[in-house]
């Protein structure tokens, strides 16, 4: 017991002193079956407490988390109105509320724009620009969640295998009609189904002896996504049609171009619900982040929770990358960019990474649309190229101990 003491200590004294002040404010409370111990509880008798000492600054923390939850909400309310309007045809903001006013309400009454705007606005523009900020704000929060389990700063979403799963029944689909029989939604189910084939797969090969650990999970999910990114390529080069190979490559790089309102729907369930679950567990996150013995200490087990949190997120990057193919960088820059922002702990560190990451993915679509307009770039080249720079400078700010 001493030695996992000593491990809070040393957290605490690499930088990670939000993450335990909040454990030790709070108390232990691993909400996956961990039994509270007692370790880390507040003493009473602490003269320092007793007269109300913030040595941790929560308050302050608190402030600026408020602050940024606020400010990026705000930030993100003004992106959607304005994101809708720009692309090849440009259509006001103003026309915009009122095409959204009138298929929402039926206000305002008199129609002042034309047939063609109302299709652009409310049938192609509006499902997929809410469709990004919820892939963005999933893939981000799916990231975060990630680099806890792991305790890898270079974790996302494509660490687990899943985008490439993905991208492989997405591949057959479009090359070859496998899925044919689900009907319209053949791709999208395909996707899904891959996604989930390989996040089942990760988590077996990660599980030995009824244990998972870190560098089992990551080195289970680097093998399988190698294994399926071969058969992807391998399906495309087998493939007579040179069209359909395109097809294949814009889709594993990412687009919303199928953005439709039940995907929407869809998607956003799936994020919410996740977020809600991922927030129930922050505090067991920010234990697991310190390291498998100060998870112990606090009563949680970071097998069940690994596994637990594992299969949530594999589900969740399931519908993201059905929806919107494989979009890299969002989940791996945005964590860090939210963290440099509220701290690491994570019921603040959540909220403000998936608002963070809304923010980000429907302005990346905007790029998208008119950089090469009349062509649209796929997404993951712009997000590639947005985040490629933004990991440098992370780089360079990393503490020299790691």
């Amino acid at each position: 017991m001493t030695a996992e003491r000593g491990s809070v200590a040393a957290a605490t004294a690499s930088g990670e002193d939000g993450v335990v002040g909040d454990l030790v404010e709070d108390g232990p409370d691993d909400g996956v079956g961990g039994q509270d111990d007692g370790v880390g509880g507040v003493d009473a008798g602490d003269p320092g407490r007793a007269a109300g000492v913030d040595d941790l600054d929560h308050d302050g923390r608190r402030r600026r988390t408020v602050l940024w939850i606020a400010g990026l909400s705000v930030a993100l309310l003004l992106s959607l109105p304005i994101a809708v309007g720009i692309g090849p045809i440009a259509v006001p903001v103003g026309t915009v509320a009122r095409i959204v006013g009138w298929n929402l309400v039926g206000f305002p009454a008199e129609v002042t724009w034309s047939t063609t705007e109302d299709s652009i606005v409310w049938l192609l523009r509006v499902p997929r620009v809410l469709l990004g900020a919820a892939v963005g704000a999933g893939l981000a929060v799916a990231g975060v969640a990630l680099q806890a389990l792991t305790r890898n700063i270079l974790a996302e979403p494509y660490l687990l295998g899943v985008t490439s799963g993905a991208s492989t029944l997405a591949a057959a689909s479009i090359l070859f009609g496998v899925g044919a029989g689900i009907g319209s939604g053949s791709l999208a189910g395909s996707a899904f189904l891959g996604a989930l084939a390989a996040g089942v797969g990760v988590f077996l090969l990660a599980r030995v002896g009824g244990q998972m650990t870190s560098t089992r999970l990551v080195l289970a999910g680097v093998s399988a996504g190698y294994v399926l990114h071969a058969l992807t390529s391998f399906l495309i080069f087998a493939s007579d049609d040179p069209d359909a190979g395109r097809s294949v490559l814009f889709w594993t790089l990412g687009s919303l171009t199928l953005a439709t309102g039940q995907s929407v729907l869809v998607t956003w369930v799936v994020v919410l619900l996740t977020g809600v679950l991922l927030l129930v567990w922050a505090r067991p996150l920010d234990a697991l982040a310190l390291g498998d013995n100060t998870a112990r200490t606090f009563g949680i087990s970071p097998t069940r929770l690994r596994a637990t949190v594992m299969v949530v997120v594999a589900l969740c990057v399931g519908a993201l990358v059905a929806a919107a193919g494989g979009i890299g960088f969002v989940g791996l820059i945005i964590p860090h960019v939210a963290r440099m922002c509220v701290g690491t702990a994570h019921r603040r560190l959540l909220p403000v990474a998936a608002l963070l990451g809304a923010v980000f993915l429907v302005w990346a679509d905007v790029i998208a649309r008119i950089a090469l307009a009349p062509q649209e770039l796929p997404l993951g080249i712009v997000t590639a190229i947005i985040g490629a720079p933004l990991l440098f400078l992370l780089v360079r700010r990393l503490n020299p101990a790691r």
